[in-house]
């Protein structure tokens, strides 16, 4: 890292923790460009359940990798890590701040170390395991893993079938261990801040609930149904508060059931999202949310402090 390098501000947290209303008051500071990290805001028409910026909050900063792929398009971490670096770049060749938010994790992973850059995927390889893994159990795939890779068998989880057979597709395809042949691509060019939001945990909770029913009552379950009327069961139909509005369509299950599980699955998440972000390195923590003008000062004076 270059003491001459751009400046390129992370702000990470959990889900509903004021990521947005922060990296608002950021660019507004300091001319800077948002760019965000969410693995469903990327879809075009995927806007209730995202909890995208609005439009009004949009017109004020220019917003990047928001409404870049229809929902039936895949969009994989790398495909992100690729059009985020290009971002984050074009915004620093114009003298601006960019700013990097939002909640998914390994979004975020990809764009800062970059991702394992292996073999291209062998679909008719990963038939066949995933056919001899239905006749032999779960276990075969591990222990398949292990007589090739001893050490990626240590890291990944017996249950985990899509990373246990993306190890053995590299082993097999390559002729040596995945272990091996690990690489990745870091990020260079930029000197990385990285702010943290770790709110009151039940206060998270009860503003997560109250944007879950928001959500819905708003129309999520007709959003819903245009994005099912339009392209199917797609995968994207799968992540949090698409797949409760989902259950209402397909199974019967109540608006109100639907509420509830979308709420705790919310709540879930933001665990989760606190666990993976815990382990990010030289996190700036501020323990409150990111509309808080207490908040907004600390930040602003980390960001004045590295520029």
């Amino acid at each position: 890292m270059n003491k001459r390098d751009p400046l390129a501000v992370l702000i990470l947290g959990p889900t509903g923790s004021g990521k947005t209303a922060l990296s608002l008051a950021l660019a507004e500071r300091f001319n800077g460009e948002i760019a965000s990290c969410d693995s469903v805001a990327v879809y075009r028409g995927m806007d209730l359940g995202t909890a995208k910026p609005t439009p009004e909050e949009r017109a004020r900063i220019p917003h990047h990798l928001i409404d870049v792929a229809d929902p039936s398009e895949p969009f994989t971490a790398g495909d992100y890590s690729r059009q985020a670096r290009a971002v984050l770049r074009d915004i620093a060749d114009h003298n601006k701040l960019p700013i990097v938010t939002g909640g998914t994790g390994l979004y975020l992973r990809a764009l800062t170390d970059g991702l394992f850059t292996g073999p291209a995927r062998q679909e008719d390889l990963r038939h066949r395991l995933r056919r001899s893994a239905e006749r032999h159990g779960s276990a075969w795939l591990h222990r398949l893993l292990i007589r090739l890779d001893s050490a990626s068998a240590q890291r990944i989880h017996a249950n985990d079938t899509a990373k246990l057979i993306r190890a053995i597709e590299v082993c097999l395809t390559t002729r040596q261990p995945m272990s091996r042949v690990l690489g990745r691509d870091p990020l260079i060019g930029f000197r990385l801040l990285r702010i943290g939001l770790n709110p009151p945990r039940q206060e998270l909770y009860d503003r997560l609930n109250q944007r879950c029913a928001e959500m819905f009552n708003q129309g999520l379950i007709q959003e819903t149904r245009a994005l099912l009327a339009g392209y199917g069961p797609i995968k994207a139909l799968d992540s949090l508060g698409y797949r409760q509005a989902l259950s209402v369509l397909l199974k019967g299950v109540s608006e109100e059931t639907a509420i509830a599980e979308a709420q705790q699955g919310h709540r879930n998440y933001a665990k989760r999202q606190l666990t993976w972000f815990r382990r990010e390195p030289g996190v700036h923590w501020i323990e409150a949310f990111g509309n808080d003008p207490e908040t907004q000062r600390v930040a602003s004076d980390l960001v004045q402090a590295n520029l």
